[in-house]
């Protein structure tokens, strides 16, 4: 047997041998011409596949025409959903051109659709300052395109040509004159590449809003026919650039139009805080080739909202405009402070972070194309070190004159940086406390929590439960080697509301925060985290979802890294616990329970049918009937839990987890193989922190207005 093994791995291994000496040739060096790299690999070019791909489509059309409206040429975009996945982007500017191309002897239109970095932003006069830059946009929507239509209103004429999968079906056509001139991007996203193509209208609606800010006295419209029955003939008829225009079928529609720019801007993110001052400040001055255009107030709340952009390019990483802006703000402050008696010693100078506490802040550069750097693919972080030095030059003397002007608004920031400093101090005892109690105990974590067995955190998973009777049950149900319980009774103190030191002085946040193991504030550190999930289990009433609300809001303010990484989930326990004879279901809505008494209504009176000679078919009607019988039966006092009894059929409802025993708990909550988990991400950072501002802020009326305006989308209100 030793022998025949050999004499077979001699083989293979010759065979091997043969296959890499033969495998590397020029005949193997493939040479992808056109758009094939991007549909072999979409994701270099527009970040994933998924739902974020998806809508990077559109914002790669709707760059171009605002770069038409900074070049200031356009000043209407309109932005159509239409039926079958169909988006239509037009805008009044000068037109792609449609002559022939001297370098590809093709129309410079097509030029431009089909071909990678190609376009009017490497050089010349044509876009000095441009938010596509590498040449790559619009094309790569055609390429990721079942089939896209580039129409364009130029030298008072239509012209147009239609592209399959990136290639282009004809030549560009005439379609008659106009007197208008711009450009028309319709195009389907390509089923192949995306699994799931269904655009969300308020991500689109939060993006346009962000670029008619930035673009002041830019019209920018979003219109939704998806439904309405608007069809293919109806927008073939159509020879203006804007649907709008043609015909008045929408009743689906937003209009973005911002004279004030940043400054209306700062305004909107603030409208629900409570305002330290009433002026705006704002500036808008060249510098070094640099425009730089900054707005920002204070508020009273502890948060700090810093959006920073470089030719309407979203830079959530900041970077040099971002460093610039933070260096001349702490330098004017202090200066002011020192000036005015407010500091005392040099000593008492405030940090960055004082300063910065409830400040809300658009950072706005616009840079030559040309020259601008930014650090990585995504365009995340400006890298131009110019731009630190253009925005400390233009920012740090008109804020030093702002302040001079406005005396009172100067000392109400003062004292509230005083004040956030002396917090600061308090919270670097506290949390100097909360780390020594962890030393000299040896590292001991809570009491409360029965760790699991596994150390790496990528196979460990933490469950913070409501209630000691629930973490009795679900320390008793889970599994010891890599699920850990930390029951926490009541609810948690409201973050929202409170500095990192009121926050270190609650017990139930210290032992969280013990049992994560990667503290809080400047010694947080995501590599120390012993949990890579961490899931809220709380019950499935109101006051659970208050409960999950606050541990949301916590780890949103001040753990938002976790967040990020995609560690926090929501568990969902069932409402209900349906059960006739042996057979046990679990519904985790009002329609799933409905579905399932249906079902079981059905097969009973299957089996019936049998049993007296029949051949066990049941009309649809007559299974309906009977289960919303057996639903009315059972509808009773539902202040309790106790089972319902439904023609045989029992119903449970649950109010709490501690209801469940350790045994339906893991069956439903906690078994990885059945369990349902909802991962908590931040798709819009500024939005999320808005709505949170309005749900645990101390402000009444805000609050008020957003329940007035949803309370009629809640399916479900425990009173």
């Amino acid at each position: 047997m030793a022998k025949e093994e050999k004499k077979n791995q001699a083989k293979d291994n010759q065979a091997l041998s043969q296959n890499s000496n033969s495998s590397y040739e020029a005949k193997d060096i493939y040479v992808l011409e056109g758009l094939e790299p991007v549909r072999r690999r979409p994701g270099m070019y527009i970040g994933s596949t998924g739902i974020d791909g998806l809508h990077h489509l559109i914002w790669e059309v709707v760059d171009n025409s605002i770069d038409e409206a900074m070049a200031g040429f356009a000043k209407n975009i309109e932005v159509v959903l239409l039926p079958n996945g169909k988006v239509r982007v037009a805008d009044n500017g000068r037109g792609i051109p449609v002559d022939i191309h001297k370098q590809t002897k093709k129309s410079a239109l097509e030029t431009v659709m089909t071909t990678l970095h190609a376009g009017g932003k490497f050089g010349g006069e044509s876009y000095k300052v441009a938010g596509g830059l590498h040449g790559v946009g619009v094309s790569v929507v055609n390429a990721l395109s079942k089939r896209l239509k580039a129409e364009v209103h130029r030298n008072n004429s239509i012209y147009y040509q239609e592209y399959e999968k990136g290639a282009a079906k004809n030549k560009v056509q005439q379609n008659g004159k106009t007197n208008d001139t711009g450009t028309v991007v319709t195009f389907e996203p390509d089923a192949e590449i995306f699994k799931t193509i269904s655009f969300d209208w308020t991500r689109i609606l939060q993006h346009l809003r962000q670029q008619a800010y930035l673009t002041k006295g830019v019209l920018i419209r979003v219109v939704d026919l998806r439904e309405g029955g608007f069809e293919d003939k109806k927008l073939e008829a159509v020879k203006n650039l804007f649907i709008t225009d043609a015909f008045d079928v929408w009743s689906k529609s937003h209009t973005f139009y911002f004279e004030g720019g940043i400054v209306s801007f700062v305004k909107y993110l603030n409208e629900d805080a409570e305002q330290l001052h009433d002026n705006v400040f704002y500036v808008n001055k060249e510098e070094e080739g640099i425009l730089v255009e900054i707005a920002f107030q204070y508020t009273n709340d502890v948060q700090v909202k810093e959006l920073s952009f470089a030719n309407n390019i979203h830079t959530p990483e900041g970077g040099m405009h971002l460093t610039g802006f933070r260096t001349a703000l702490t330098r004017t402050i202090n200066d002011y402070a020192s000036k005015n008696g407010y500091l005392k010693d040099a000593d008492e100078n405030l940090s960055g972070d004082d300063v910065r506490e409830g400040l809300t802040a658009v950072i706005s550069l616009k840079i030559r194309n040309s020259e601008l750097q930014f650090e990585g693919q995504t365009k995340a972080k400006l890298g131009n070190p110019e731009a630190r030095s253009a925005v400390e030059a233009v920012f740090g003397p008109a804020f030093g004159e702002y302040l001079e002007k406005n005396p009172q608004d100067g000392r109400k920031i003062i004292e509230k940086a005083i004040l956030t400093q002396k917090a600061r101090i308090a919270a670097k005892a506290a949390r100097e406390t909360v780390l020594r109690k962890g030393i000299l105990d040896g590292l001991t974590l809570p009491g409360k929590l029965a760790d699991c067995s596994e150390k790496d955190p990528e196979k460990s998973e933490i469950f913070i439960v409501e209630g000691d009777s629930a973490g009795g049950s679900a320390k008793q149900g889970r599994d010891r080697r890599f699920q850990a319980i930390l029951p926490l009774f009541g609810k948690v103190l409201n973050v929202e509301r409170a500095r990192l030191d009121k926050l270190l002085s609650s017990e139930k946040i210290r032992n969280l925060i013990i049992a994560l193991g990667a503290g809080i504030g400047d010694e947080f550190d995501i590599s120390k985290l012993r949990y890579h999930r961490i899931i809220i289990m709380t019950d499935a009433d109101i006051d659970g979802s208050h409960i999950r609300t606050l541990y949301l809001t916590l780890f949103f303010r001040y753990l938002r890294e976790i967040v990020e990484r995609g560690y926090v989930y929501v568990a969902q326990p069932p409402l209900f616990r349906i059960s006739k004879g042996k057979e046990v279901r679990y519904a985790y809505s009002d329609e799933e329970r409905d579905k399932i008494v249906k079902e079981l209504e059905k097969t009973k009176l299957q089996k019936e049918s049998k049993a007296k000679g029949g051949k066990g078919k049941v009309k649809e009607e007559e299974a309906e009937e009977l289960s919303e019988e057996a639903l009315d039966r059972g509808e009773g006092d539902e202040k309790d839990s106790k089972p319902e009894r439904k023609s045989g059929i029992n119903i449970q409802r649950y109010k709490g987890l501690g209801e469940m025993n350790a045994e339906q708990l893991w069956e439903t909550t906690m078994n990885p193989a059945k369990r349902i988990l909802k991962q908590v991400t931040i798709e819009d950072a500024a939005e999320a922190n808005k709505i949170f501002d309005i749900l645990m802020g101390s402000e009444v009326a805000p609050r008020k207005r957003f329940i007035q305006t949803h309370a009629k989308a809640v399916k479900n209100l425990d009173i």
